[in-house]
């Protein structure tokens, strides 16, 4: 389960990192063509939030994945279903998406057996979406110039925040169990096998 964990996070956190560098690189991009890279995001998010939730054996760390994997999968719809999206719409759905995630992402490190280092990590990523999502709606008239360099900005910060616990998983992962990374195949013993000729 950890293995599988780890590879979400990372997935999520280079996605996120490649989307960042995108929107920070360029900063003059069109209302539409934000919307599109924001639902691609999202969508993209919302299934891997999905396969993380069925790789868990406990409840609720199913139902904090699902609820994300929701909140990513409607604020995608919402993004593209739109007619003639405006800056201000972008940035009010932007907004909702973050505080909504980053309340789930909140509540998720206060689960059971969640270990130390997951759960701080969880509360550092659910409060920096929030504020993410609470400057947005505090000022949705921002534009999209600066909606695009704040959400590049964001992305970044998530993307690496990501691989970093992605990264730590899979070295607890590792340490866990050294023996599953590799194991030795058993060898036939030729004294064992005995061969029939007639």
């Amino acid at each position: 389960m950890l293995k599988s964990l780890s590879t979400s996070l990372i997935t999520r956190g280079i996605l996120a990192v490649i989307v960042g560098i995108i929107a920070l690189a360029w900063p003059s991009v069109t209302v539409l063509a934000l919307v599109i890279l924001f639902a691609i995001y999202a969508f993209t998010a919302s299934g891997l939030q999905v396969m993380q939730a069925f790789s868990s054996a406990k409840g609720w760390p199913v139902l904090g994945h699902l609820l994300l994997g929701l909140v990513d999968l409607a604020a995608g719809i919402i993004a593209l279903a739109w007619p003639g999206p405006t800056a201000l719409v972008l940035v009010l759905v932007v907004g909702v998406w973050a505080i909504i995630a980053g309340l789930v992402e909140f509540s998720a490190a206060f689960g059971p057996g969640e270990p130390a280092g997951t759960r701080a990590m969880l509360i550092l990523g659910g409060l920096i979406t929030i504020a993410f999502g609470v400057v947005l709606c505090a000022r949705p008239g921002i534009g999209a110039v600066t909606l695009a360099l704040l959400f590049g900005l964001f992305s970044l910060i998530a993307g690496i925040s990501m691989l970093v616990q992605g990264i730590e998983l899979r070295r607890t992962s590792k340490t866990l169990h050294p023996g599953a990374q590799k194991r030795p195949r058993p060898r036939p013993n030729p004294t064992t096998s005995v061969v029939h000729l007639t």
